[in-house]
């Protein structure tokens, strides 16, 4: 089989849409269509069910995609054991951070690695935390280095790098940051905003309040930690944020 008629099959199923599996594998919509064409008439079988706009994976689909996923995993992992042999270390690092990480972080450890290793060709992509774990499960890329899952799958191996206490932050002035001690019920009774539903920063924040009954009033949310550090310093609303971004 053609591997990038592989490609293109799992871009498509796991985008749900030949234009953005287009933008995803960097060529036209038309070649992501002649690719899995060709696959489909490799396999003599329907391989996506086209219904309006939407992209379904046939029967067919969903018994091929698991094993296109191991064969190719199984391929990189290949090449990764070919070039361990060499004497050097070299070729591509696909990396996955979230911006947060990528600008407080990265750039000293950034630095001292490709002083260290120059024949490697980093490529990092910038992603939520939430998307680069799902990258490194379908082996888009090697390694993440995000906000740790509090539930995380079992096929991911995770080794804490340092640790990121989150505070409660509000602007000057604010009703809250007036008292010297604060109640976890008071927070439902101002205005938030948080990082966005599904985020793992989020869900540390309603894991705690769960239990409590707390209802929140979120009058916004973004996945850019450094936007809800300015929306709360200009009074829009508290927030929780990680320790190391408070600094002056």
């Amino acid at each position: 089989m053609d591997i990038d008629n592989l490609k293109a099959f799992i871009s498509v199923a796991e985008q749900g849409s030949f234009s953005r599996a287009a933008e995803r594998l960097f060529i036209t919509q038309p070649a992501v269509s002649k690719r899995v064409a060709g696959l489909e008439a490799e396999l003599q079988s329907k391989l996506f069910d086209r219904i309006g706009h939407n992209i379904m994976l046939t029967e067919s689909g969903r018994t091929l995609l698991p094993r296109v996923q191991h064969i190719l995993l199984e391929l990189e992992d290949s090449k990764r054991a070919v070039a361990n042999l060499s004497t050097g270390i070299k070729g591509p690092l696909a990396i996955g951070t979230s911006h947060h990480i990528g600008l407080h972080r990265l750039p000293p450890v950034l630095r001292q690695f490709n002083r260290e290793y120059p024949e490697v060709q980093m490529n990092i992509q910038f992603m939520d935390s939430e998307e680069a774990c799902q990258a490194v499960l379908h082996g888009e890329l090697e390694v993440g280095i995000v906000t740790l899952p509090l539930s995380p799958d079992p096929a991911l191996a995770l080794l804490p790098i340092w640790h990121d206490p989150l505070v409660l932050v509000a602007p000057t002035g604010h009703p809250l940051s007036k008292k010297k001690s604060i109640q976890l019920q008071q927070l439902g009774e101002h205005n938030a905003i948080l990082p966005a539903t599904g985020t793992f920063t989020r869900e540390v924040l309603e894991r705690t309040l769960e239990p409590l009954g707390i209802e929140l009033q979120v009058s916004m949310s973004s996945n850019y930690l450094e936007t809800i550090r300015m929306l709360v310093s200009v009074g829009m609303g508290w927030s929780i944020l990680p320790r190391a971004m408070l600094a002056g």
